[in-house]
């Protein structure tokens, strides 16, 4: 599995055709080619692909449920995709106060946590200047420069990085990030919180990459989102190879593998 990567993040959507036009809207996504019932946006050179929710599924989870999932969205300008953002209207807030900047210890970048009008977690995030990968230093008509990764909440960090694994990812980082900042970005009524992060990379390098989020205080929330539901998001998992199928982690984060 030498070639696996993230070829996709697949949302379920209530109209797929209001989401297509929020994400147009919202981050400049264009329409590419799609299948398998699903429409396919670009944002940057990542895709997002949208398809028919089977059920409501209920309120959206919060950051600490393992039912959570966001996509990144790396901005070159967070005023700027605030301001765009602004303009469009349907999505709602997750963060307390607007943009959080986030300790040195947590790599100093600025993060906005919000929610697409299907309840889908979104989070924009601007990188601290002397810390902006090399994938993201091009320039590109922006704000939206595209998805750095998708983040999973987990009960259980250990588990969680042992599956992946077995699928081929690698662990490339793990920290921890903590304190009333990281509680205001994910929008939780605690005086501090404690995440541990652990960046997972598929063998290909390339953006997105998974993001394994396992939240000490307050407590990791065990649920699973519905599968169908309007906030369900999975992953499209492709390789050379010739295995196929689909399938869930421990946590119930749903993904396909195709060749």
């Amino acid at each position: 599995m030498k070639d696996l990567r993230i070829a996709a993040v697949r949302l379920a959507c209530r109209t797929v055709e209001a989401a297509l036009g929020f994400y147009v809207a919202a981050f400049g996504c264009r329409e590419t080619a799609s299948g398998n019932g699903t429409r396919a946006l670009l944002l940057g050179a990542q895709r997002l692909e949208f398809m028919p929710a089977t059920q409501d599924g209920g309120p959206s989870p919060p950051s600490n449920a393992t039912a959570f999932q966001h996509c990144a969205i790396i901005v070159s300008n967070m005023d700027e995709a605030m301001q765009r953002l602004g303009s469009v209207p349907g999505w709602t807030a997750i963060s307390l106060d607007g943009p959080e900047r986030l300790p040195e210890a947590s790599g100093g970048a600025r993060a906005f946590k919000f929610r697409d009008p299907d309840g889908h977690p979104l989070e924009l995030l601007e990188f601290a200047p002397d810390k902006v990968p090399a994938v993201w230093r091009h320039s590109v008509p922006g704000p939206f420069l595209g998805i750095d990764h998708s983040a999973i909440t987990v009960s259980d960090t250990d588990q969680a990085i042992a599956f992946w694994r077995e699928l081929g990812f690698e662990v490339t980082e793990r920290h921890t990030n903590r304190g009333p900042e990281q509680a205001r970005m994910d929008g939780l009524h605690v005086p501090h919180a404690i995440v541990e992060v652990t960046t997972l990379m598929p063998p290909g390098g390339a953006p997105p990459h998974l993001e394994l989020l396992c939240y000490a205080e307050p407590d990791t929330l065990r649920e699973r989102a519905a599968d169908g539901s309007r906030f369900a998001t999975s992953l499209l998992l492709r390789d050379t190879s010739s295995w196929s199928g689909s399938g869930a982690d421990p946590d119930g984060h749903r993904f396909s593998f195709q060749a």
